[in-house]
């Protein structure tokens, strides 16, 4: 039986670990669930990701590929006039408006780091990419603290259930482009 040449069942085999994980989570991952999703051949998934690490890996890059597409066309770094704040928490009201699932995906993935270091140089380029892309706008520790906040926010929201609050996130983030904002510093002098 002569083989089948198919040259897109690598990313079938990636897509359908995505929608797994965004299903099942990545407990519900293994070679035999992502073959049956991506209806290929069992030996195909051992063939082109010899583990599950080397799986995950791919999925979280194609997470962060397909999110820093979406940054770099949107308007929201280009326009160097706008607001840095203002920006950023648009941005971050975009990803919300585009429902929990797609966030919690990629959070999931990009979470699994603490426990599988092979994960952890990719999950690192999420924020080292965004923070490229901040710090056009600025310099490049407050741009860490920038996106570290957003790291914080969203994941807050996420893990309460609760509704993005725009406003809050405009204040906190342009206290940090602002250099701060008003610090308690104890009890005024005598």
């Amino acid at each position: 039986m002569a083989r089948r040449y198919d040259p897109e069942r690598r990313e079938r085999i990636i897509e359908a670990a995505i929608r797994i994980v965004g299903e099942r989570g990545i407990a519900g991952l293994s070679h035999r669930s992502v073959a049956a999703e991506a209806d290929v051949p069992l030996g195909s998934t051992t063939y082109h990701f010899a583990s599950l690490d080397e799986l995950l890996v791919a999925a979280l890059r194609r997470c962060n590929d397909n999110f820093a597409q979406t940054v770099r066309e949107s308007a929201y770094f280009a326009d160097p006039a706008a607001g840095l704040a203002d920006e950023l928490t648009r941005l971050l009201g975009e990803w919300f408006a585009g429902g929990r699932g797609p966030m919690e995906l990629e959070y999931e993935l990009y979470l699994a780091a603490f426990r599988r270091p092979a994960l952890r140089a990719v999950a690192a380029e999420w924020a080292d990419g965004l923070g490229e892309l901040v710090a056009r706008r600025t310099d490049p520790a407050t741009a860490r603290a920038l996106v570290a906040l957003l790291d914080g926010i969203s994941l807050q929201v996420l893990l309460t259930g609760g509704d993005f609050d725009a406003a809050y996130t405009r204040e906190m983030l342009a206290r940090i482009v602002d250099g701060g904002g008003t610090r308690d510093t104890g009890p005024p002098a005598v």
